[in-house]
């Protein structure tokens, strides 16, 4: 199991040193230009501040740059970090949403995926712009711009079905979500049907996970102060997404969410509706909003979280590898995230 750290903050760089040494292997920052820095600065100064941590985006957002861009920045990087360089993109949630648009369509993601993988193989491929269609591919590389000779493995991040299939038909990784992205059984078997219909094999698939953790201690409550504080923000940012899911899509809520859901959603009615697209998503994985704490009850803690004594965990860390789990993602909230990532480290990861 690879264990990995999420931040996208500038100014805090060594929080990557500080995980590197706790024995975090992976390093992934968010692209989220309206709440965070810009990933591809933070990822250049990671670069720099780290020996042996891969390092990439978590996830670089589709629709906020051409797919030659994208394969450009990420390649850039690799001149940096050659080697450990890796590359997650998605269709994009909250970095759209902040801006009242909808993330990419699957199928326009799918050719953007198609563009990106080649070119970081140093490959040409045929790439539309505006209605043309051209041969591309990087040029001048004996000058070293950029690094397409060490592979960047391609990670495609998949909530649903058809996204996860994506995964498998382009990438060399799957990254969702626990428990949004499903069951991790589910999802590597769409990845793997995607791989199928396109005539892949998935030998060295690797799929990583966000997931919500709290290692409790002896006789703690799941509504203590600190579980509340720990693993609040990350509850809610899951349930903000499935506020524009739900929304757009129709139906009824997962049944994890669905004790307090209609009390959730009377909360976000009263927001101003011109800038609910903002309020919704304004604290995303970084603090819990004060009017949202009520909403972390035991039950939805247990229903979104992996949660339990040191032992626990690594039972059911222990369980998800064995449903085909790679690596796990972390992002504490931010005014706490040392303190939590030291002790998983040391409750966690050395029994692992």
């Amino acid at each position: 199991m690879d264990f990995g750290v999420v931040n996208a903050k500038i100014d805090d760089i060594g929080y990557f040193t500080f995980a590197e040494e706790l024995g975090f292997t992976h390093g992934w920052v968010t692209d989220s230009q309206m709440i965070r820095s810009n990933p591809w600065a933070v990822l250049a100064l990671v670069s720099q501040a780290t020996r042996k941590m891969r390092i990439g985006t978590g996830v670089a957002v589709s629709g906020l740059r051409l797919a030659p861009v994208l394969a450009n920045s990420i390649a850039t990087i690799n001149r940096l970090a050659p080697g450990r360089t890796f590359l997650g993109v998605g269709t994009g949630n909250t970095a759209m949403r902040m801006m009242g648009q909808p993330p990419m369509p699957v199928k326009e993601f799918d050719e953007y995926l198609r563009v990106v993988r080649a070119l970081i193989r140093g490959e040409e491929v045929d790439y539309t712009l505006r209605g043309r269609t051209h041969p591309i591919k990087f040029l001048m590389r004996d000058y070293n711009y950029l690094d397409v000779e060490h592979h960047i493995p391609l990670y495609v991040a998949g909530m649903g079905p058809r996204a996860q299939g994506l995964a498998g038909k382009h990438g060399d990784g799957l990254v969702t979500n626990i428990p949004r992205g499903g069951t991790i059984a589910q999802a590597v078997a769409n990845a793997r049907a995607g791989a199928e219909a396109a005539g892949r094999t998935l030998d060295d698939f690797h799929t990583v996970a966000l997931v919500n953790m709290i290692v409790l201690q002896p006789g703690e409550a799941l509504n203590s102060e600190r579980v509340v504080g720990e693993v609040g923000a990350s509850i809610m940012a899951n349930i903000h997404y499935l506020v524009d899911l739900v929304k757009e899509r129709g139906g009824d809520p997962p049944d994890y969410v669905k004790p307090i859901w209609n009390d959730y959603m009377q909360h976000n009615e009263q927001r101003p509706a011109e800038i609910r697209h903002q309020k919704l998503h304004e604290s995303h994985y970084s603090y819990l909003d004060p009017a949202e704490a009520r909403f972390i009850t035991p039950e939805i803690v247990k229903n979104f979280c992996i949660a339990g004594q040191p032992e626990e965990v690594v039972e059911q860390l222990h369980a998800l590898e064995g449903d085909g789990l790679g690596g796990i993602m972390m992002i504490p909230p931010l005014d706490r995230n040392r303190q939590v990532i030291e002790e998983f480290a040391r409750k966690v990861i050395e029994k692992y």
